[in-house]
């Protein structure tokens, strides 16, 4: 303990300076945030018993502190808008298989929805914690950027904390919180929207049902303007999400929110209970399913989304835009000129002289040749969905 006493001072100074150089917020916010991530590492590093053994209690310290304030900046630099959609984002990941909807009510946006509402009670006991924890004011709530990026830092290693189990099992907070949060679901609730647009809730309304009611009026009167790439993005994935639902392919639509989150491939085996061979081969068919869905009537959203749609010659350089003219039959060349004009494809059908699921057809094949030109020649990694 005298050893990481010793060293609080040098870590608050680490910080304060790394969080001056990294941020522009003022010098007092810097220092108070410093000061509560400093002392954080202080009472972890005092109460594991594995690092007071290890005889490198400075190093440990360090490392904490830096591991910490990374968190912090990634959340800063992301700002209070982006940093609040992923931080949502990971911990709906996370508990989105174990919050499952009633049977009359099975529908991905009736999961959505209770994932909506348990995470909003699951900030707010976060919230309270960081509170309990740093020994800030029962009123305490973050006010400048960079101190709600350490709240969103902090609610993220809340949820990923590691509750003890019988048996020598563990959990993380989040998921056992989920579970309890989907166990406790009435098996329906009903929400007057008239009387939640105008705020008036009678004594006779069930904490539920007032609470429903809330959140729907903070919905209706406070949503928040959406940046354009933001809202392309999630009506693609909205979009394939459907997609997949329509053919029953629920499997891939785990595993296609999971890896929305950058998780490695040991880390989804685990929620999703597979084994590696069964991952890969889910894997595979999640990819077969992306494609179909990328070449075929989501085609131009997709394309749109990746910026690389016609109006950007298919995301091609001249020169791979050349070389995919040298693959095509005429008929093909004919096909592009007709996409480029933005000719209905009953249309393109009369004038090439097939029908318009030949169209299709060709149009599919022409995608997955410049798909195949742009990601082997010169590439220049345009975002995708699947990577």
């Amino acid at each position: 303990m005298g050893e990481i006493c010793q060293s609080v001072d040098s870590i608050f100074q680490l910080l304060v300076n790394e969080l001056q150089q990294a941020t522009k917020a003022s010098e007092p916010n810097c220092r108070e945030v410093a000061d509560r991530l400093a002392q954080e590492v202080v009472r972890i590093c005092s109460e594991s018993k594995r690092i007071q053994a290890s005889g490198e209690v400075q190093t440990w310290a360090t490392t904490l502190a830096r591991h910490r304030l990374q968190q912090c900046l990634h959340y800063y630099k992301l700002g209070s808008r982006r940093g609040r959609v992923e931080l949502h984002s990971n911990l709906s990941a996370v508990v989105y298989r174990y919050i499952t909807p009633s049977q009359s009510q099975s529908s991905y946006q009736a999961r959505l929805t209770l994932i909506e509402d348990f995470l909003q009670s699951f900030y707010m006991e976060a919230l309270n914690a960081f509170r309990r924890e740093s020994q800030l004011p029962p009123t305490y709530s973050p006010q400048s950027v960079l101190e709600l990026a350490e709240y969103m830092a902090f609610t993220e290693r809340y949820g990923k904390r590691r509750i003890p189990l019988p048996g020598h099992r563990n959990q993380q907070l989040i998921i056992l919180r989920s579970q309890t949060f989907s166990q406790q679901q009435p098996t329906e609730s009903l929400v007057d929207f008239e009387q939640a647009a105008e705020g008036s809730m009678s004594d006779s309304d069930s904490a539920w049902s007032v609470a429903s009611m809330q959140q729907v009026r903070e919905q209706m009167v406070a949503q928040e303007p959406e940046l354009a790439e933001d809202t392309l993005r999630q009506t693609v994935v909205k979009e394939l999400i459907a997609y997949l639902e329509d053919r029953k392919q629920h499997d891939c639509i785990d595993y296609f929110t999971l890896r929305l989150q950058d998780l490695p491939a040991n880390e989804i085996e685990e929620i999703l209970g597979l084994t590696p061979r069964q991952r890969d081969y889910l894997q595979q068919r999640f990819k077969y399913h992306l494609i179909r869905f990328s070449f075929s009537h989501h085609w131009e959203l997709v394309h749109q989304w990746l910026e690389v749609d016609l109006e950007r010659n298919l995301g091609l350089s001249h020169r791979q835009w050349q070389s995919l003219h040298d693959r095509l039959t005429p008929q093909q060349v004919e096909l592009l000129s007709l996409k480029q004009q933005q000719t209905s494809e009953s249309a393109i059908a009369h004038q090439i002289g097939c029908t318009p699921n030949q169209v299709q057809k060709q149009w599919f094949k022409l995608l997955e040749q410049a798909w195949e030109i742009r990601n082997t020649q010169d590439s220049g990694g345009s975002e995708s969905l699947d990577e």
